[in-house]
């Protein structure tokens, strides 16, 4: 390729937007002097479309505000916002190739799980490389951002941006069907036995479904995120090892997971029917409003969103009385990662500096005010949700006893997904797994047959952890 001519002119363009000097350039301080900057920001999102909120409290918070702030600094600031509404994965492919060809906005969204990925292409790099370390590592925001949420913009122990938002996993329960049960309705199980144990008082009170836990391919990523690797952390491990750069395969940890699959539906403690069908997800929310399935495995999407007396998709008008919450518990007590009794997953997304940025410092300051407490309550509007920021939660989420918990108690124990390109193909390995003991195999069936599909997702089986 030639590199002279296609550089000035690559250089020229981007310019204009306000996005790059020379390629390779990581001197965080260039720039830092400007008297007048232009700083673009990209986010899959657009008003009156995908994910307005975000695209509303761009153009009309974050813009008007950090414009006046550099010019009460002295600065001339033009802010620009590149809308999206399309597919996540026709943003990540946009997004990869303007990063990749020294293109994209300054400040850019990215999909937690992308993370990784993004880092080991050289598209994103770690924030104190982009920017003035002592900046970025001294920024006020961070202890307001548990270290677990931190690991969702994080990778190989290196921040790459500042999460935007999380959920948290639990165990909702009907606090009816458990009173007929003669279970208490302050429930904490302390181990899988103890779910399962609950599970079977609940079948003998004759619940339909006592225990859902989402399996099979229909469910997709749900099978993953609100079944697999929750009970996979409560086993002491995670799918991915960043240390040893394995990926879990036929190992007594999946066993042990795959094993609890067999126990619940080869008992007959969940509807096997649910976790073939198209709409299987969405049923066993209908079921567990109509009092069909007892414990449910899920992000607190479920009690904002499903279950909302008002406007859920399966709303319970006495929700706040009916529905339990619990953490999820460990194999049993110490079992799960870092000796915990308790574990969860979490997704989310966040925002990363384009290392391209003409304007390293200057695009730190507009991502650390985008993250602050002021703006960050400016785009919940009033509503309750879990933000990034503890200071935040502790405010907002007062008068929501689910959603402080969930910020409070569960967090703290959480872990994420690994953001590596492979990902979605064991995820979908993991999917068949569950699929293939909730049709009648072994679990050592199952896990040997998952183990096969990881070693040709990964082209061998030199990543993939076995025994």
């Amino acid at each position: 390729m030639r590199r002279s001519a296609t550089a000035v002119l690559a250089t020229v363009a981007l310019a204009a937007t306000g996005c790059l000097g020379a390629k390779g350039d990581s001197d965080a301080n260039r720039g830092a002097g400007a008297k007048t900057v232009t700083l673009t920001i990209s986010a899959n999102a657009i008003s009156g479309g995908k994910n307005a909120v975000e695209a509303d409290w761009i153009t009309k918070y974050v813009i008007p505000v950090f414009t006046d702030k550099l010019k009460q600094e002295g600065v001339t600031g033009t802010i620009k916002f590149r809308p999206s509404g399309v597919d996540d994965e026709q943003y990540k492919t946009k997004l990869a190739l303007d990063l990749k060809t020294g293109g994209g906005a300054d400040i850019v969204s990215l999909d937690g799980i992308w993370v990784g990925e993004f880092a080991e292409a050289g598209y994103v790099k770690p924030l104190d490389e982009v920017a003035r370390a002592s900046a970025v590592n001294q920024w006020d925001g961070w202890p307001q951002i548990p270290d677990t949420v931190q690991q969702n913009m994080s990778y190989q122990g290196k921040r790459y941006g500042v999460p935007a938002g999380t959920d948290g996993r639990v165990l909702f329960y009907n606090k009816s069907l458990f009173r007929r049960a003669g279970l208490p309705a302050t429930w904490q199980p302390t181990s899988w036995d103890d779910v399962l144990a609950a599970g079977q008082k609940l079948k003998a009170a004759g619940v339909p479904a006592p225990i859902q836990l989402n399996a099979g391919t229909a469910m997709g990523e749900a099978t993953t995120m609100q079944g697999v690797l929750p009970l996979l952390v409560g086993t002491g491990t995670q799918i991915y090892d960043p240390k040893t750069k394995k990926w879990q395969g036929d190992t007594r940890n999946m066993r042990d997971v795959l094993g609890l699959y067999q126990r619940t539906y080869g008992d007959g403690l969940g509807d096997r029917t649910l976790q073939q069908e198209a709409r299987g997800r969405d049923q066993s929310f209908a079921d567990f409003a109509a009092g069909k399935i007892a414990i449910l495995l899920e992000g607190d999407y479920f009690w904002r969103s499903v279950v909302e007396p008002n406007l859920g998709l399966a709303p319970i008008e006495n929700r706040d009385q009916v529905v339990g919450y619990a953490k999820i518990p460990a194999m049993r007590p110490g079992a799960g990662i870092r000796g915990q009794d308790f574990v969860s997953m979490s997704g989310g997304g966040g925002r990363a500096i384009n290392p391209n940025t003409r304007y390293p410092q200057q695009a730190w300051e507009l991502l650390a005010f985008m993250n602050s407490a002021e703006a960050t309550k400016a785009l919940l509007q009033g509503n309750a949700r879990i933000t990034q920021r503890n200071d935040v939660n502790a405010e907002v989420l007062k008068g929501d006893p689910m959603l402080n918990f969930v910020a409070t108690q569960v967090l703290p124990l959480t872990a994420f997904r690994p953001g590596l390109a492979v990902y979605p193909q064991v995820s979908a390995a993991l999917q068949q797994a569950t699929a293939d003991v909730v049709a009648g195999r072994t679990p050592d069936q199952a896990a040997a047959a998952y183990q096969a599909a990881v070693e040709k997702a990964l082209g061998g089986s030199g990543d993939v952890a076995t025994g």
